[in-house]
């Protein structure tokens, strides 16, 4: 076999199959539902304003704290069905509303509240369920699996809803979501903590790791202000241009998971739960650092009114640098991090990209309205820019970015604390 595909020999293996399986149908889903979302709402006639403020109800959730806390204590597969579960309900109601033509802005932003709520349980579980599953090689190539499964899904967005509508697009996503968690019932995964601490301390605990690694947070801050950039432009700005009369696409990748670089740091004495020391190679930091920039591309080609055609060819790069950009960043956090706290981590870090989120949709919408489409969208694309150059001079300034060390010098695992029970 070709070496770039032998990756996909994992889809031979029954313990991880079943998770590469679920992601491409639940993922399917995400990107037309979104864009069914953006649409269906504007549909009712809430205008940006109303949609601003259900995509505002929508991440609140994302803030809560505690789903890291659940993902760490229960077995990753079964949090991961649940997730799937209250999606599914949340999006056939919203279809069913779309479809009725009729239905109040108080309960689209329940259902989106809803919605976030699942989505807050499975954002910091899926990143943390393949070291679950995998170690070593096959964890660097499962996670670009789980990552490539979600970019097939997203591919076809457009023309779902293009074709079926806001309503069955919706209704589509909650049947596919069912599926999805059906199909991760199969799978096993250990569940890691054997001692019950009180919510605040695992928190505690969670927080600590989190801050401890200066490259962790210095990314963390930089994402945050890319993600606002992000949702400005994807989930407000450029459907409102395209209602405008301009060609119907989706430019763009979506909005890039909380992630950058690169495994395989040094091993050292770190506070308990640690996995190795907070050491990355500096050049796989600052290349990590830079690929979020390339966000920017199709926001400043909408912003000047290019062709679609032109537009989508150059979201290509993009959609490239967020794929490498989530691998890297996950296996990193993977191989750092023990898998007691693993789950904590990434929802310290999915909290704080996020907390702002809120307040971004519900200013994004009238700014939408008071500014124009176009101007805004060129303002997103500044703000990627310079956020990606500030994180660039932070990284270049931090003492503590040493030399690469061996790639198979890998923390081992304690074959009793990840034992299946």
């Amino acid at each position: 076999m070709l070496k770039f595909l032998s990756p996909l020999t994992l889809f031979k293996d029954p313990e991880i199959a079943p998770l590469f399986i679920a992601r491409l149908v639940s993922s399917a889903g995400v990107g037309f539902g979104e864009l069914a979302l953006a649409w269906g709402v504007m549909g009712l006639g809430y205008g940006p304003g109303g949609l601003s403020l259900v995509l505002a109800c929508n991440s609140v959730p994302a803030l809560i704290i505690f789903t890291g806390v659940v993902g760490d204590r229960f077995r990753r597969h079964h949090i991961l069905i649940a997730a799937e579960t209250i999606t599914c309900i949340a999006w056939l109601a919203l279809g069913a509303c779309f479809l009725t033509g009729q239905a109040p802005l108080p309960l689209l932003c329940a259902l989106g509240m809803l919605s976030g709520i699942a989505t807050a349980m499975f954002l910091p579980t899926i990143r943390g369920i393949t070291a679950d599953l995998l170690s070593g090689r096959e964890r660097l190539d499962g996670n670009a699996i789980v990552n490539q499964t979600e970019s097939i899904g997203l591919a076809s967005s457009g023309m779902v809803v293009t074709a079926l509508g806001p309503g069955w697009a919706a209704s589509t996503r909650g049947v596919l979501c069912a599926v999805s968690a059906f199909i991760l019932s199969r799978l096993n995964t250990p569940r890691w903590q054997k001692t019950k601490n009180s919510v605040l301390r695992d928190l505690r605990i969670g927080w600590r790791e989190f801050t401890t690694h200066r490259w962790v947070w210095i990314m963390t801050l930089e994402y945050t202000v890319v993600i606002i950039a992000m949702v400005c432009y994807d989930s407000i700005a450029a459907p409102v241009y395209m209602a405008h009369g301009h060609a119907v696409h989706r430019p763009g990748a979506s909005s890039p998971p909380a992630n950058t670089s690169a495994p395989w740091p040094a091993r050292s004495s770190a506070p308990a739960g640690s996995r190795r020391d907070s050491s990355w190679p500096s050049r796989l930091v600052l290349a990590a650092a830079a690929l979020p920039a390339a966000g920017a591309i199709p926001m400043i080609l909408m912003g000047v009114e290019t062709p679609w055609l032109l537009l989508a060819g150059a979201a290509i790069l993009p959609g490239a640098c967020e794929a490498i950009y989530y691998v890297l960043w996950t296996t990193a956090l993977q191989d750092t991090f023990a898998p007691d706290v693993l789950v904590r981590v990434n929802s310290w870090n999915i909290i704080a990209s996020y907390i702002l989120m809120p307040v971004t949709l519900l200013t994004a919408g009238p700014l939408v309205d008071q500014l124009g489409p176009q101007p805004t969208i060129l303002g997103t694309a500044a703000l990627t820019v310079l956020a990606t150059a500030c994180s660039l001079v932070a990284l270049r300034s931090t003492a503590t970015m040493p030399a690469a060390v061996k790639a198979g010098d890998l923390w081992p695992i304690n074959d009793a604390e990840g034992s299946m029970r």
